[in-house]
């Protein structure tokens, strides 16, 4: 699995930890955001990476996790959820099919953030009546 990652300049750190954690379990990993960017453009430049289909799955981080999700669900196709937890984080790819989850580096530690990922990561979409509500959620912009 190809997972894009992408920070402003609050969520390098944690960034670059989970970076390295996610390669260190096998996937392959492409940073959106090498340089300093505001996470307005860390968001357009992850979200129109998936969209491109250049990965499967992706992780945006800011200081709480709130503008990143802002930026993202703003792009036609990207359904995106602000997680702060390992439930949420399964959650919202088994019911909404989240193409994109962003992260507060201010508000979670490294262990929490690697959890929430897995949790994120090892979740499939499960469809069904689901597909109803993300149907819908495509359709809104």
């Amino acid at each position: 699995m190809k997972i894009l990652i992408g920070s402003d300049k609050y969520g390098v750190d944690l960034k670059e930890h989970l970076k390295s954690y996610l390669l260190s379990k096998g996937y392959q990993v492409v940073d959106k955001t090498e340089d300093s960017v505001d996470f307005v453009d860390s968001a357009d430049r992850v979200c129109k990476g998936i969209l491109g289909n250049e990965g499967d799955r992706a992780i945006l981080i800011d200081a709480y996790g709130v503008g990143s999700f802002i930026a993202a669900n703003k792009h036609k196709g990207i359904i995106c959820a602000q997680v702060s937890d390992e439930h949420s984080a399964f959650m919202t790819r088994n019911h909404n099919n989240t193409s994109v989850i962003t992260l507060g580096s201010k508000i979670l530690g490294q262990t929490l953030a690697e959890n929430i990922v897995d949790s994120y990561l090892e979740s499939e979409y499960a469809g069904g009546r689901h597909q109803i509500r993300v149907d819908m959620l495509n359709k809104m912009l």
